[in-house]
């Protein structure tokens, strides 16, 4: 938990560097401490950590798997910012603080071992994300997406907040150890209370995951955020939602499966179909992957639907997937972005031939999401299948695979702009720091893919 304490000292000093203006400082600072924090994370690896917090927090290996995704994605995103902010504000320590404070909510959500912690993981992170979506304050789609996200945010967490009263109610605690309990010894005169606090649960998670049908704030959130805000939301924000989910669902409601399992399954097809149709029909880069988004979230969700031993591993080598691919996309779309001043998917014509190394770690984040073989996603893909069908869930994994096939189509559609379509451009300027992330990212993303065993088989 010295990891959640680092990154807490670590905000508090980027607002007193801001304080003094000492604005080359910030990214190096902010960097060398989220290195700290991931270093404090792995090393509480297998040491069996005892609930802290008077029980609240328990910081095992789940815990530390999911926060050094968390931490690793934020100094990836953070890299690809460097002369980002500036262009917004000169008050650039805020955007770095509140970029903290969010992540600090993160650990809290995936190292919860009490339902309070829970939702108080919940708010700071979102309550971070209303601000930095509408941080461009003199443009109107910013404003309106902190708009939406705010209305939406604060009616999912009614939902979440009323679910979790309910179980209040039913078990008389918010430890998780006790609802557990409360499960096993009453596993077929669970109170009715006690199934609509569940169903509540689900609603209200399903909302912050961007899962169908509650869905419908993503795209427009996603399209009128700032670009690296979108990187951070679907990928770290995402990433943490799942956890959250998943430690909730392992925990405490295992023995109650076969209730909420045809919910979730309704979730996920719904899901599917959903982004992935959708994503079809879109002109804009960036509101593609808002929809491709969607999509993912419902791959994730078969870890819960078929819930064994195996979906910690599963989510966790998905989400490292599905992130650091996510991260090349948003940063290439920055960069093209600068220069033709659009997201569409015809900007990025003719890329190949000016900027070969951009268009090939593109390409490389474009299969991995499709799920094509040698590439993280593909492994990724399979072990959300595997784990499906080790549950008997073939129609689940017939329908995923015609929504994979589907996403093949519009995965391609940029690759083809770039090595197949010509067009007069310049050659786009890139710094160091935007090389690194891509080649680091698409490097990780082509080893997972050949050696999966680097990542997976941790917790």
């Amino acid at each position: 938990m010295n990891a959640l304490i680092t990154l807490s000292i670590l905000a508090i000093l980027v607002l007193y560097l801001g304080l003094y203006k000492a604005k080359n400082a910030l990214l190096p600072v902010t960097l060398l401490g989220l290195a700290a924090g991931l270093v404090l994370a792995v090393l509480e690896w297998n040491s069996g950590a005892a609930p802290i917090y008077s029980g609240m927090m328990q910081f095992d290996n789940f815990a530390v798997a999911f926060s050094s995704i968390g931490i690793v994605s934020t100094m990836l995103i953070l890299l690809i910012s460097k002369d980002y902010f500036e262009h917004i504000s000169d008050n650039v320590a805020e955007y770095y603080a509140i970029i903290l404070f969010a992540l600090i909510g993160i650990l809290v959500m995936v190292s919860f071992n009490n339902l309070s912690m829970l939702f108080i993981g919940i708010e700071i992170m979102s309550v971070s994300l209303y601000i930095l979506a509408g941080i461009r304050k003199n443009d109107f789609k910013s404003n309106e997406a902190a708009l939406k996200y705010f209305l939406t945010g604060a009616f999912s967490t009614g939902f979440l907040l009323m679910g979790i009263a309910f179980l209040y109610g039913s078990t008389a605690s918010f430890d998780l150890g006790v609802i557990k309990e409360y499960v096993i010894s009453n596993p077929t005169q669970v109170s009715p209370l006690f199934y609509t606090g569940l169903t509540l649960m689900i609603i209200g998670l399903s909302f912050k995951v961007g899962a169908a049908p509650f869905h419908f704030w993503t795209p427009d959130v996603y399209e009128g955020s700032p670009t690296i805000i979108t990187a951070f939301m679907s990928t770290v924000v995402k990433t943490a939602g799942f956890a959250a989910f998943l430690r909730l669902f392992m925990i405490c409601f295992a023995p109650l499966h076969d209730f909420w399992m045809p919910v979730l399954l309704v979730i996920s097809v719904l899901t599917l179909f959903i982004g992935n149709v959708t994503a079809l029909y879109q002109h804009s880069f960036k509101r593609m992957l808002a929809f491709s988004s969607i999509s993912h979230a419902g791959y994730m969700l078969f870890a819960i639907i078929a819930l064994g031993p195996g979906s910690g591993n599963s989510v966790f080598l998905y989400a490292s997937a599905y992130s650091v691919a996510s991260i090349i996309a948003f940063a290439v779309l920055i960069l093209v972005k600068r220069q033709t001043g659009s997201d569409n998917f015809d900007s990025f014509t003719g890329l190949a031939k000016r900027n070969p190394f951009i268009a090939f770690t593109l390409t490389v984040a474009m299969l991995s999401l499709a799920g094509i073989p040698l590439t993280a996603g593909f492994i990724g893909k399979f072990m959300m299948f595997s784990t499906a069908l080790s549950e008997y869930h073939i129609w689940l994994v017939i329908l995923a695979v015609i929504n994979a096939v589907i996403g093949i189509y519009y995965y391609l559609r940029v690759v083809v702009a770039m090595y197949f379509k010509s067009a007069e451009r310049s050659e786009i300027p890139s710094s160091p720091y935007f090389n690194f992330v891509l080649g680091f990212s698409a490097l990780l993303t082509i080893i997972v893919g050949v050696y999966p065993g680097f990542i997976s088989n941790l917790f």
